[in-house]
Order: structure tokens, then sequence, then C-alpha cells
């Protein structure tokens, strides 16, 4: 399958590391010119760099999804130049045991994973609309789907994630602008890397697939949904967790 997203713009939130950098990185591969978007200005011009050094096109673009003034941001953005593909990535974790959680650990993370989605996508689609064509894909998890302990807070972010991806859907698919969710299971990182190999391979034998995934195991799945060969996919939701959860 020859997937080619020449001409198209995507923005990708979170793009400084992890997930959010991998996917970048196949988008920019793919043919799309990708805006690497994360508060930390000096690592998203770093991936940029890299990508355009590597032949395909990117843009650093320093944003704070939690800022008062990140509507006016992404307007200025979509002036410069309209986006066609949204990966609403970027998120946080601040775990612990609901009895003993903080409001204001639940309050940041609705904040950071939720909040940021609807404020970014409203202002995106409206250009999508207008097109007549967009793609919106929302990284969620599979604790959004099967819970986790310690993670409350984190878990209602990421199913409420689900939510607005299914019913966004139904009311902007008549523009041919499509909504999906991708939700990664246990994905390896540099917080995996430092687990022992005793807690490791407990993990992993939770999984049917015996193994962690990777970054790009997510990104591929991000690059199909973004483009023409995924055009009858909408309000779904990918999960990538190898089998951790069914």
């Amino acid at each position: 399958m020859n997937i080619d997203l020449t001409g198209k713009t995507a923005l990708v939130t979170g793009a400084s590391r992890g997930i959010g950098e991998a996917i970048a990185r196949r988008l920019a591969e793919t043919g799309a010119h990708v805006l690497c978007a994360a508060r930390s200005k000096a690592r998203v011009d770093e991936i940029a760099g890299e990508i355009t050094a590597a032949g395909f096109r990117a843009t650093g673009v320093e944003l704070d999804i939690t800022a008062a003034n990140v509507r006016e941001r992404i307007k200025t953005l979509i002036e410069q130049q309209p986006i066609d593909i949204l990966v609403n990535n970027a998120g946080i974790t601040e775990d612990d045991l609901f009895i003993r959680m903080k409001p204001d650990a639940w309050t940041n993370v609705l904040r950071t994973n939720l909040d940021s989605a609807f404020n970014i996508t409203q202002e995106v689609v409206k250009k999508m609309i207008r097109a007549r064509w967009g793609r919106v894909i929302n990284i969620s998890s599979v604790v959004g789907l099967m819970g986790n302990v310690g993670q409350t807070n984190y878990a209602a972010s990421k199913a409420a994630l689900i939510g607005f991806t299914k019913a966004l859907a139904l009311e902007i698919g008549s523009r041919n602008v499509t909504v999906n969710a991708v939700a990664p299971g246990f994905i390896s990182t540099t917080m995996t890397d430092q687990m022992s190999a005793e807690a490791r391979q407990a993990l992993e034998g939770r999984i049917a697939l015996r193994r962690l995934g990777t970054t790009d195991d997510v990104a591929w799945c991000v690059v199909f949904l973004a483009s023409e060969q995924a055009a009858y996919i909408t309000g779904t939701v990918l999960n990538v967790s190898g089998g951790l959860y069914t």
C-alpha cells in the first residue's frame, strides 16, 4: 500500500518525543509538511531540522496546549498554512490512587488531555469543513478502554477523548472530514527501558504478542488513518495494544 500525503499539512502536538515524535517523522516520510508542536521550541526545531535534512518537510512550532491563548496561536498557524491533518497527541499523567488523588492532579490531566483537544480541534476543523477534506486523529489510550489502577484521572480523560471522537465524527462526516482515535497499549519508552528484567517480563506476559509496542507501531496506524486509503473510516478507535485488551 503506497501512502502519499504530498500536499497535505499535518499538525502534531506533543511532537518533542516518544509517540508524537515518531508520528511526525512517519507523516513527513509519506510526503506531508509536518508542524512539530510542543512547549520545547529547541527540541521540535531539532526534530524538524533532522526531518528536513533527510529530504522531507517539517517546521518546529512552540505551542503550549494549556495556555489561555492557545486558540489564537492555532488561528495564527492556520492563517499561515491551512491544516489538513490534526493529531492530538500531547498529554500528561499525574498518577495516584483515587482516594489520595489531589484535585489539582485531576484538573491538570483533564485540562491537558481533553480540554486542549477541544480548543485546538474546534479551530482547525472550521477550515477542514470549508475545504471539504480533513483528518482528525486523537491519541487516546488502552487505559481509556480498560482502566488502570492509579490512573482514574488519566483513564477518564482518555475515555472522554474516545466519546469526543465518536460524536464529532457524526457531526462532520458529511463534510468529508474523518475523526478517529488510536488507543496505544504499553509502548517501549525511556521509562520502560529502566524497568527491571522481572518487571518487564511480567508486563509483557499480559500482552498477547508478548512484547511492548514501539512508537512506530502507533505512528504507522496514524499515517494510515490520515491517508486516502482510510477515507471510509470514521468514528472508530484503533486498539494498538498487542492484544493486551481485546
